[in-house]
């Protein structure tokens, strides 16, 4: 059963999300780049519905701690792409881990498995609504 990503999740497990040294947004932010090498700042941005330049702040952080590069952008030299560093890929395994455990202890001891996916549904068909409608998607 897959659980949405809903950012009321990351509010309620920050907790488990530091264990390994770091925060939920850049447990979010490390695992995009995971599943996404070579996006671009403005493809991180779009995923969060969050501004380009808190983006880029947020990318500067996880390079400066050296768990993500930035490399020039060969068909367009006015972006560059990001990905993570092998350091990177081996907290955002540590921190999933870590995550999913601090998830499960959370709603297993609530919802039964049916619930779990009775409540998943609506709000995956939730998100993808909003995504089509770009509700929450900055304008900056």
């Amino acid at each position: 059963m897959e659980v949405p990503d809903c950012s009321c999740v990351g509010a309620t497990v920050r907790p488990a999300a530091r264990s390994p040294g770091i925060v939920t947004s850049q447990y979010e932010f490390l695992s995009y780049l995971r599943g996404h090498p070579g996006c671009r700042v403005a493809d991180l941005a779009a995923e969060f519905a969050i501004g380009v330049g808190a983006t880029s702040k947020g990318i500067d952080r996880l390079e400066k701690q050296g768990w993500a590069a930035r490399r020039p952008n060969p068909a367009d030299r006015r972006s560059s792409l990001v990905a993570l560093t092998d350091d990177g890929a081996r907290l955002v395994e540590e921190a999933e881990q870590t995550f999913t455990s601090g998830l499960a202890e959370l709603l297993g001891g609530t919802l039964d498995d049916p619930s779990l996916s009775a409540v998943a549904r609506p709000l995956s068909i939730l998100r993808s609504t909003l995504e089509r409608d770009q509700v929450g998607t900055p304008t900056g």
